[in-house]
């Protein structure tokens, strides 16, 4: 287990059975199988992520559905995965000194993983694979479609890739290794390599595309309020830079988690328990205020609304008059979890648990559940977006800015 005193100074027994490159290829899988669950599910409550999302490839109602060829793109990915985890096993025996030696087996899938995507296969979802490089590539620089391109598929991808912030970390931090002459990118991850700074300037990237997209959501609203008839409420675009704000307090708890791991007193003039205490704060504050949007703005709950609003009678406690899911305890098991799943960097605070963090397993049980809250997080944003869509926006939503308040219908 991990923390074992004969293995842990160089590889733990986690990192023998499922070395760096192993950890971020699965999750990566991961996320395409929590993709097709995403789908399936919602297509069954018939809720049209497709339409939502103003995927263009709809030419054809004999194909498969979206969820089925999503499926199958996950299995075409896991099926070598699987194959090349039990040939590493097979040849490296839990042996620290093979474990070193054959990393060439998983840089060789996470190369056919990034091949795959790139590489024009018409049977091989080329159509989708061509829809997610295309927005992945307009939302890293920050990019955000119109509302009628898919601005929502924007959103939902760049919020996606905040909650693979460090596994873009532990991604680079591999291929570092490997082009490495003192590594072996099997190794005990080095999370230095290639400068203190530079994996956390890489899981920056992801709150610093989301903090510029808010950023032209309050450019835009703004410019449609100076247009005779434009759309728009006063003060409405201000909900915008509530939302950077948001995205912007990742930025302390990112660098102050840097400064810990290199701690150096003579450099901070701050001691060690101090910099804890900062850390503690803005990690509190992020915590708690993406968890307020996740409920109030993101899944529009009334939960932190007004009492009045809260306990009205025409809906479930804390809840919204319209649903899409009936079972109101789906909402509170949400809600409850996503509190949870948020408050993970609590278990630095117990004397027994402290440490988990550290280790290789609970880095990647902590990876693992945030992406797993991020996919409970897209059912819940997709039902909202679909209420929206089809009863109208909230008074105060902050997604749909291009919409004609005066032909909106709130009841």
């Amino acid at each position: 287990m991990d923390g074992d005193p004969a293995v842990e100074p160089e590889l733990d027994t986690f990192s023998l059975l499922l070395p760096l490159p192993y950890r971020v290829a699965i999750i990566l899988v991961l996320g395409v199988w929590a993709w097709a669950l995403n789908l399936h599910y919602l297509s069954i409550l018939k809720i049209d992520v497709a339409g939502l999302i103003r995927y263009a490839n709809r030419t054809t109602t004999n194909g498969p559905s979206y969820h089925l060829r999503t499926y199958h793109l996950a299995t075409l990915l896991s099926i070598p995965l699987i194959i090349s985890l039990l040939l590493f096993w097979t040849v490296t025996h839990g042996q620290a000194s093979l474990v070193l030696v054959w990393d060439i087996l998983p840089q060789s899938y996470l190369f056919l993983l990034a091949v795959f995507f790139i590489l024009p296969l018409q049977r091989f979802s080329k159509a989708g694979r061509h829809r997610f490089l295309s927005t992945l590539k307009r939302v890293s620089i920050g990019g955000l479609a119109k509302a009628e391109d898919g601005k929502f598929g924007d959103i939902l991808l760049a919020d996606v890739l905040t909650s693979y912030a460090k596994v873009l970390g532990d991604l680079f931090v591999s291929g570092c290794m490997l082009l490495s002459s003192k590594y072996s990118s099997t190794a005990k991850p080095d999370r230095g390599c290639g400068g203190a700074y530079l994996v956390p300037i890489i899981i920056s990237v992801p709150s610093l595309i989301r903090l510029r997209q808010c950023l032209i959501e309050f450019a835009r609203g703004r410019g449609a309020m100076k247009v005779p008839g434009g759309s728009g409420a006063s003060g409405w675009g201000w909900q915008h830079l509530a939302n950077a704000l948001k995205y912007s307090s990742a930025f302390p708890v990112i660098i102050l988690s840097a400064l810990q791991r290199g701690y150096d007193p003579n450099k901070l003039g701050m001691s060690e328990a101090g910099l804890f205490r900062l850390w503690l704060f803005f990690v509190f504050l992020n915590s708690f205020y993406s968890f307020y949007w996740d409920v109030a703005k993101d899944w529009d709950l009334t939960m932190f609304s007004s009492a009045q609003e809260r306990n009205n009678p025409e809906h479930p406690w804390g809840l919204r008059r319209r649903t899409h899911f009936h079972a109101k305890e789906m909402y509170y098991g949400a809600i409850i979890i996503d509190l949870l799943l948020r408050c993970t960097w609590s278990l630095k605070l117990s004397p027994h648990l402290d440490h988990f963090n550290d280790l290789e397993g609970g880095i990647f049980a902590m990876e693992f559940l945030e992406v797993l809250r991020r996919w409970m997080w897209i059912f819940f944003r997709v039902e909202t977006e679909w209420v929206r869509t089809n009863r109208g926006p909230a008074p105060d939503d902050i997604l749909l800015g291009d919409f004609d308040r005066n032909k909106i219908d709130y009841d």
